[in-house]
């Protein structure tokens, strides 16, 4: 079987920090296992390159390094703090409307 094969049956987070050799702390994962995943999707989706590669070894490594990118981006913050749903984007633009600059105040 193939890298592309392989990597569509993965389900959970904990399958592709293991499948990729990504080591991590389970606390970490149980608090964050979507924010994880999501991330991971976005860094994919950003990458231009990777659609052109085609070597299973050269997929695992870019792969793994976007996984282990989006796990440490979760090893000191938390979901809401980075933003990573829709939801938590849209609380943030609510909150953000809710202040007003000292400055507009002084003018």
């Amino acid at each position: 079987m193939s890298f592309k094969d392989d990597f569509e049956d993965l389900e959970s987070a904990e399958d592709f920090l293991t499948f990729l050799g990504v080591t991590y702390e389970r606390r970490v994962v149980d608090v964050n296992r979507l924010h994880i995943l999501q991330r991971f999707h976005d860094y994919l989706a950003a990458d231009t390159g990777l659609e052109s590669l085609t070597d299973d070894a050269d997929l695992a490594a870019r792969h793994r390094a976007h996984l282990e990118r989006a796990y440490r981006d979760f090893m000191a913050s938390t979901g809401v703090a980075e933003k990573t749903f829709k939801v938590h984007q849209q609380q943030a633009e609510r909150m953000s409307d809710r202040f007003v600059l000292l400055d507009s105040l002084m003018s």
